[in-house]
């Protein structure tokens, strides 16, 4: 047995397929995430990749296909779906915080509604959340948050729900350049923790040295899948090959 089959499975997806309406989007996909991986998918706008997240958060029904979380099909074990979604949490481009609360409301919120938590809990779990993405001092905070603190504040938000995988849907393509650094920053982190996350990316250099494996999807199916060193150093897809060669790839 291999030291990847050795790990737990945690998200199996076979045979998903996407249409919106005449236009098939997804292909049939398949892949596995074991607990401790950090997937990255890569490849071409327009290539099914945010498509493929929300279809494994079913944020999009799937048109054809099966995802297994923990053995079990979603759709015939989890009737409510946000209780799944505790456990396979989502950060979205657009960080999609609630306007009209706090920085620790939006923290809070979804422990108490979703999970049953009582408030003062829930308060304790988000400021352990918030200090680790280094916004504890914000709590207070509603509209004078940079892109930046935001998208931190929804990374802690997922976590105050403990979830045993994060997706993440390109986290950093909203930002400004100066931005992007910190939110990486925590991404690092939480790989170097442990976390299972599958993350949708345009940052290559992130990918090539935080990844435990890298998806590259073109035109809805997946191309190529396999280590961030075979993948960058001697990807196997002409399509990859193409793909890769638009980008200078400095150390992360």
């Amino acid at each position: 047995m291999t030291a990847e089959q050795s790990k737990e499975l945690l998200l199996s997806v076979q045979g998903l397929k996407k249409n919106f309406g005449e236009r098939e989007i997804l292909k049939g996909i398949d892949f596995d995430v074991h607990k401790g991986d950090v997937v990255c998918v890569i490849g071409p706008s327009g290539s099914g990749k945010s498509t493929l997240i929300r279809c494994v958060n079913y944020l999009e029904q799937p048109t054809d296909g099966v995802i297994s979380y923990r053995g079990e099909n979603v759709l015939e074990c989890f009737k409510n779906l946000p209780l799944y979604r505790t456990k396979v949490g989502m950060v979205f481009q657009q960080f999609n915080l609630f306007n009209n609360m706090t920085v620790l409301e939006n923290c809070v919120v979804g422990q108490v509604k979703v999970l049953g938590k009582k408030s003062e809990e829930a308060k304790a779990i988000a400021m352990k959340y918030l200090e680790h993405v280094g916004m504890a001092s914000y709590i207070n905070a509603k509209h004078q948050l940079s892109g930046g603190q935001k998208q931190r504040v929804a990374i802690a938000r997922a976590l105050a729900l403990e979830p045993e995988i994060l997706l993440m849907d390109e986290p950093t393509s909203a930002l400004d350049p100066e931005m992007v650094g910190e939110v990486l920053a925590v991404m690092r982190e939480l790989a170097e923790e442990g976390l299972t996350m599958v993350i949708v990316t345009h940052e290559m250099a992130f990918a090539r040295d935080v990844s435990s494996r890298v998806i590259f999807i073109d035109q809805g199916v997946i191309a190529e899948d396999g280590s961030p060193n075979v993948i960058f150093t001697a990807p196997q897809n002409q399509r990859t090959k193409d793909f890769l060669s638009r980008f200078s790839l400095t150390r992360c």
